[in-house]
């Protein structure tokens, strides 16, 4: 008897192995992976370039989209006002120069009008000149009174003062032209734009400012500003005013550098204040303004806070008395209970401890508080 076996598609070829398990999510996308890119035999592929993934919400499962994280921005420096600016020497000459060109360009003048007879007999005589009848005045005479005068002009309109602590810059039709830091008596174009400049060591006390604590309490803060103006062509050229440009600098500091309430211990204080000096050096220092020390003088909470907050400090301080006070009482009851037992004063069983530990500790808690005011 023959058995006839009948063949189905199912067991044609080779075994493919255990079925894959059904997908848990119906919605579920997957990316396959080609083989020939894991087995490799290339010392040196090249790159493939692989798209970024873009994770979003699968539908069905009640998972909510993620949100990407903004790339934090970090916050330019202050870039420098004008590379080519910067402080030079001005041409300027000794005050003589300027003092021998104008008595020049008087006597030019008196000598002229002598030419040309137009000098009063009075003050020939007192310049012992000669009488002299004259040659009138001509083309030739006024070319020397244009001469003698502009010399003049130019001799005695240059003269300048320069004194400790201040300093003079130079420009002409928009274009710098240097500075001048000497002091004495200087001959100085006077055709050039003087502009003066305190480069003195300077205090600049401010007015109550917002600021901040670590906590980010809101304080308002009295500084006080140690500066002087280094670079003068930066500083004058370089901003409308350096002044102000500072101020700005030193709110814009208090803002990002916590200050710290006084009472905290030296460290910490005097570390509050170098990061806010660095800050401001760091943003006066392009407009050539060289900061030494932003110091805050007084410190006190924001009129919105303050209540609230002396009210958190009685507590704070209330709080501190109290454990100070249980402290001490619990170590006297402690040397009390000690004494008596070690000296053989009474025999104390578990009980009896416990109730003298605490009639012990409410006697001195009394008597502590009736001492305190």
């Amino acid at each position: 008897m023959s058995t006839t076996t009948s063949q189905t598609p199912e067991s044609e070829g080779p075994a493919e192995g255990p079925p894959r398990p059904a997908r848990l999510i119906q919605n579920e996308v997957t990316t396959e992976i080609p083989v020939h890119l894991l087995f490799r035999d290339d010392p040196d592929p090249s790159p493939v370039p692989l798209k970024p993934a873009v994770v979003g919400r699968r539908q069905g499962t009640g998972e909510q989209p993620r949100l990407r994280r903004p790339a934090l921005v970090k916050a330019r420096p202050v870039p420098a006002v004008d590379p080519d600016l910067a402080e030079s020497p001005a041409r300027v000459l000794p005050g003589a120069a300027g003092l021998f060109a104008g008595t020049v360009g008087v006597a030019g003048c008196l000598a002229t009008s002598w030419w040309a007879g137009v000098l009063p007999q009075l003050a020939a005589e007192a310049l012992r000149l000669p009488v002299w009848a004259g040659a009138g005045l001509g083309p030739a005479q006024w070319a020397a009174y244009a001469g003698a005068g502009a010399l003049g002009l130019l001799g005695f309109g240059g003269l300048s003062r320069g004194t400790t602590g201040r300093a003079a810059v130079l420009g002409a039709f928009g274009r710098y032209r240097g500075t001048v830091r000497r002091t004495g008596l200087l001959w100085v174009n006077p055709l050039l734009r003087r502009r003066r400049v305190d480069v003195r060591l300077r205090h600049w006390r401010s007015e109550p400012m917002p600021a901040a604590d670590g906590n980010g309490v809101a304080l308002r803060v009295v500084v006080l500003v140690v500066w002087r103006v280094r670079d003068t062509a930066r500083a004058v050229l370089g901003v409308e005013d350096h002044e102000r440009y500072l101020r700005e600098c030193v709110e814009a500091a208090l803002t990002r550098v916590p200050v710290e309430m006084p009472g905290r211990p030296t460290g910490v204080m005097e570390a509050a204040v170098e990061a806010l000096t660095r800050r401001v050096a760091a943003d006066a220092a392009p407009v050539g303004l060289e900061v030494f020390s932003v110091q805050p003088l007084r410190t006190e909470y924001a009129p919105e806070v303050a209540s609230a907050m002396h009210r958190r400090r009685i507590a704070a301080l209330d709080a501190q008395q109290r454990a100070s006070m249980l402290t001490s009482v619990v170590d006297s009851v402690e040397d009390t209970v000690t004494r008596l037992t070690m000296r053989g004063l009474v025999e104390l069983d578990d009980y009896e401890r416990k109730v003298l530990v605490r009639d012990l500790t409410v006697a001195f808690c009394a008597g502590r508080t009736e001492a305190t005011p």
